[in-house]
Formats: structure tokens, C-alpha cells, sequence
């Protein structure tokens, strides 16, 4: 219905495209300022009248044609304001929306979107911090493939440079292997820690630090083994909390996979006579853009992180033809891609246009920033498994007697957290308060899911029924069940807004509203009753309203159990 509103918008506006039109069209706050609504505000211009005469000059043409979808369409102020035929609408709307694909786009199709998330750095502790670029990138991985795209999902693993170097310094004086086999990770984090802390007092270490990585550069035997030995330890406790997620990758190509592929940007920024020498350093100078120099190798000639980020584009660019490469990374390091794309730039390849960098807030808990450096960090699992645990307490004193309580605490528990890190935009940061967390009444995942638990509950008590194609549509004319519709009908524009915009965030919010939105329907409409019409007409809503939940947070990367 909406799309033959804007076609017919389209017929009376020829000042305006199809897509600006779309872009424009609203659905009122309020229901009686009618169905739709649409600003002539960018019109004045075009038509050198003030928005309110356009609206009402508009609104006569459209009323004089007769178009049989509307009750009436009427002008307020520098609106034209759409109330539809409400049974047809209903009709339109449920054709539309009850469809095994709603939501899905075919503009991706034969496109590629490389994501580059998550991407820890090895040899420390997953904590909180990257459960945000991990949580927004698969969340961004799920949209672009509803959208038609091929996504390549890359964990860009920072398995490489002088701070394994400081680690190897720090196992060799303070560490045991016995430890670290009984330990893992937590035992590297523990010598890291204790490194920085004994370097602020012996500078020396920091120079057999880079000693090492050195070695590690030029392949030497006992370097590399030491690092593999930390790198394999660190991707079992990653992959655990990844399976926990219910997540997982493509490639898990980090830096150290770049490192023999250096020497080709080196010798292509010399070919550009980009290359040039500073303090012993081989730099790119961004200073005409504004930017610090880009540093490509250090003194000792050993590679930087910007060298390998460069590498890895161009073997990217290679390997899977990307039509966009998108990287989700803390805010902190805009200036980096910055740098890099720019450089991509300046070695005279167009596709620097399709790299993308998604910055995002910090995330804390109690306020305090999260530094691995000195030791005061809050690991993802063990949020994770608070997060479950406390769900299970709340299962045991609500229900009891459900089944699967620890599979369903689970899917609560992990859906908690990650729609409190998708509930606002990307750029604001997040702050872990439990009580608003876990709120099965608030503006949470719990209650999300608990709204999809209702609609199942729904056809439990029902029983076996089979739905039927048609229904009448004049049982759905109500406000509330006419509301509930109209939210429905957002789904496919909200994702992809979500995917222009790299906002997650919009998926969480429509998800709510839809939810609110059923709640409502819920009160006001009784669904088992003895008239089949209504209750075959009441069902059928139920069940496209679940299935968009259910699509709405999968894109959110939430499960949704079937009984809370």
C-alpha cells in the first residue's frame, strides 16, 4: 500500500523521483492525522509557493482523480495526509507482509561486502570492549546477506608485532610453560601485566621487547614458535566464546598472515615516490590532507600495523573482488583508516571510495574504562555466564516448571546483552546496568523475546491449526490491529536504512515498537474466540507479527525461544 502511495505521489509530483518520495513519506504519530502522511516542504522551491499551497493544491488534484484506496486524503498545514481504505489496507498489507522472504532485498545480488570485526588481540583476555565490534559486525554481516549481499566475514586477529615481543621478554623472566598449559590465557595476561608494570622501571625491557619481534620478522625459529604456542592457546578460549555467541567467521586471516605481503606496498609507494624517510622511518606524508604521516617501517625495518592493514586490502581486493570493505573498530582509531584509506588513495586505486570505517562508543561498567594494559578488565565470558545465570534465577522464581530453562536462560542471557549494546546508535557508548538489562518489561531483548513467547503461547493454547490463505480483512480495521500493521510494513525500509547507515541500532528499535505494538493488539483484540472469522483473521496477524519478530532479531544475531 505504501508503494502505491508513492506511486501515486509520483504521478502528480513530477518534480521528485520515485526514491526521494519513498525517503520522504511518513507514517503519523498520531491516528487521526491519518495513515501516511507527506511534506511539501522541498517542494517550494521547485514550485515557487509556499509549502502549505503546494500541500493543499496537491491535495485536490489527488481527491479529484478518485483514487479507491483512500477514505479521504485531506491537507494539514504543508501536509498531505493519507487516510486509507482500512480493509483494503489491511488486505494489502497482510499479502505483503505474509511472505517467506519479508524483509529480504535483492540489491546485493552479485555484490561482495568484506567486514573485518571483532578481531582481538591475541594473547590477552576477550573482554567487554571486544564485544562490541563483535556484536555490531555480525549484526552488520546479517543484514547485508538479508540484502542479497555475499559477505565475507574476516577476524582480523591481532596476532602480530612488538607486543609479542614484550610477551616473550615477560615469559622468559617471569613465566613457566607448566604454568601456561595449566593457566591459558589468564597466566599471558597475568606476564603482560607484570612486563608493563617492570618496564616503567627498566626501560631495557622495552628494547629487548623489539630485539624479539625483530627475530620474529626475520623467522627466527624459537620467536615464532613461542608465538604460535600463544596464539593457539588464546583462539581456543576466542572460538569458545564465539560458539556462545552463536557466531562464527570465514577467515581468521590476522596480521601475521600479511606479513610476507609488506614488501609489495613498500615497493609500490616507491614506485609513487610516496615513500620517504623520516628519523630512520619510512613515511607517507598526509600533512597536505591534514593528517600525521602514515608510517609504513619502523627504524629497525620491522612492519607496522598500517603496513599490514594495507596489505590486507590489497590481497582482499584480490582475493574477493570487494564491492565494499567495511571495518568495525572503536572510535579511537578513525585517524588510522583515515591514514590508510588515504594512502589506498594516493597509490591511485578507485575503490578507495568503497572502504568503510564504523567507529564506535567505549563500553564500561560502574564508569570505569576498561584497560588491558594494567590489569583492569572485565572478560566477555564471564558477563556472558552472569548474564545466563541471572536469567536462570529469574526463570526459577517465575516459571519453574519450564522446560529447557537452561537452554532458554541461555538464549535470554546472550540475547540480553547483545540487544543492550544494539539498542542505541553505534557512536554512544555502552554502560552494563543489570537491572535495566534484564528488565522483562522495559525496552530490552527479554521483553522482545518474551512478546515472540507470547504470540507462540498463542497457538499452543489454539492447538493444531491449519491458517488459511484468505481472511477477512474487515475483523482488522481496528486501531490497534491497524497500527500493529502499519509497524509490520516498516520492516523492509528499516533494514535497509540499518545497512546505508551501518546502524544496527534501527533494527533494535523497529523490533521494539513491532513489540509494543503487538502488546497492545494483544489487550485490546481477543484471539481465541468462537467466531472463526475473527479468530482465523486474529491468528493470522499473530503469526506474520511472529515471524517478523523473529526475523528482526536474527538480524540482531538473538534467538528466540518459544516458551519464557
Amino acid at each position: 500500500m505504501k508503494n502505491k502511495i508513492i506511486d501515486i505521489l509520483s504521478e502528480n509530483i513530477e518534480q521528485m523521483s520515485k526514491e526521494d518520495i519513498a525517503a520522504a513519506l511518513e507514517i503519523p504519530k498520531k491516528t487521526d492525522m491519518g495513515d501516511f502522511a507527506f511534506p511539501c516542504f522541498r517542494l517550494a522551491k521547485a514550485f515557487r509557493k509556499a509549502p502549505n499551497m503546494i500541500a493543499e493544491e496537491l491535495t485536490a488534484q489527488i481527491n479529484e482523480k478518485g483514487y479507491d484506496i483512500f477514505d479521504k486524503v485531506v491537507n494539514v498545514g504543508a501536509y498531505i495526509n493519507f487516510f486509507l481504505a482500512k480493509e483494503a489496507f489491511a488486505k494489502e498489507i497482510m499479502k505483503t507482509v505474509d511472505t517467506a522472504d519479508f524483509g529480504a532485498g535483492t540489491e546485493g545480488e552479485g555484490k561482495t561486502v568484506c567486514i573485518d570485526y571483532s578481531s582481538p588481540n591475541v594473547a590477552k583476555n576477550f573482554h567487554v570492549g571486544h564485544l562490541r565490534t563483535t556484536i555490531i559486525g555480525n549484526s552488520l554481516y546479517k543484514i547485508y546477506s538479508k540484502l542479497g549481499y555475499h559477505v565475507e566475514r574476516i577476524n582480523h586477529l591481532g596476532d602480530w608485532g612488538t607486543q609479542f615481543g614484550k610477551l616473550i621478554v615477560a615469559y622468559k623472566k617471569w613465566g613457566s610453560k607448566e604454568a601456561v598449559e595449566k593457566n591459558g590465557i589468564d597466566e599471558l595476561m597475568k606476564i603482560y601485566v607484570k612486563f608493563h608494570q617492570e618496564a616503567e622501571k627498566d626501560d631495557s625491557l622495552n628494547d629487548q621487547a623489539r630485539e624479539w619481534f625483530v627475530k620474529m620478522e626475520q623467522g627466527d625459529e624459537e620467536a615464532l614458535a613461542i608465538w604460535q604456542w600463544f596464539k593457539d592457546i588464546s583462539l581456543v578460549e576466542y572460538k569458545r566464546i564465539y560458539k556462545l555467541l552463536g557466531m562464527d567467521f570465514d577467515h581468521f586471516t590476522g596480521e601475521s598472515f600479511y606479513r610476507d605481503k609488506t614488501h609489495e606496498v613498500v615497493e609500490k609507494l616507491q614506485e609513487k615516490d610516496l615513500l620517504v624517510e623520516s628519523e630512520g622511518a619510512h613515511i607517507v606524508s598526509l600533512d597536505e590532507y591534514d593528517m600525521a604521516p602514515c608510517l609504513i617501517m619502523k627504524k629497525d625495518g620491522s612492519s607496522i600495523y598500517a603496513t599490514r592493514d594495507l596489505a590486507a586490502l590489497l590481497y582482499r581486493k584480490r582475493t574477493y573482488n570487494f564491492d565494499k570493505c567495511i571495518y568495525v573498530t572503536g572510535l579511537e582509531q578513525k585517524l588510522h583508516f583515515a591514514q590508510v584509506f588515504k594512502v589506498i588513495e594516493l597509490l591511485g586505486y578507485d575503490w578507495y571510495q568503497n572502504l568503510v570505517h564504523v567507529p564506535y562508543g567505549l563500553v564500561s561498567m560502574e564508569g570505569g574504562k576498561l584497560s588491558t594494559r594494567n590489569g583492569n578488565v572485565i572478560y566477555a565470558e564471564q558477563i556472558l555466564h552472569e548474564a545466563i545465570e541471572k536469567i536462570h534465577e529469574i526463570i526459577n522464581e517465575k516459571n519453574p516448571d519450564l522446560p529447557n530453562k537452561e537452554e532458554v536462560s541461555r538464549q535470554v542471557g546472550i540475547g540480553a546483552i547483545l540487544f543492550n549494546d544494539l539498542y542505541n546508535q553505534r557512536i554512544k557508548d555502552v554502560i552494563f546496568n543489570w537491572d535495566k538489562i534484564l528488565n522483562f518489561d522495559g525496552e530490552t531483548g527479554p521483553y522482545i523475546q518474551y512478546t515472540y513467547a507470547r504470540c507462540a503461547s498463542v497457538f499452543r493454547k489454539v492447538g493444531a491449526v491449519e491458517l488459511p490463505a484468505e481472511v477477512d480483512y474487515s475483523v482488522l480495521t481496528d486501531d490497534a490491529t491497524m497500527n500493529l500493521l502499519k509497524d509490520l510494513t516498516r520492516f523492509p525500509q528499516v533494514i535497509k536504512e540499518a545497512a546505508e547507515k551501518y546502524e544496527p541500532f534501527m533494527i533494535a528499535r523497529f523490533a521494539v515498537s513491532v513489540a509494543q505494538h503487538f502488546n497492545k493488539f494483544y489487550h485490546d483484540c481477543q484471539i481465541n474466540v468462537e467466531d472463526e472469522n475473527v479468530k482465523m483473521a486474529r491468528l493470522k496477524v499473530v503469526d506474520v507479527t511472529m515471524r517478523v519478530i523473529k526475523s528482526a532479531l536474527d538480524l540482531l544475531g538473538i534467538e528466540c525461544p518459544e516458551q519464557m
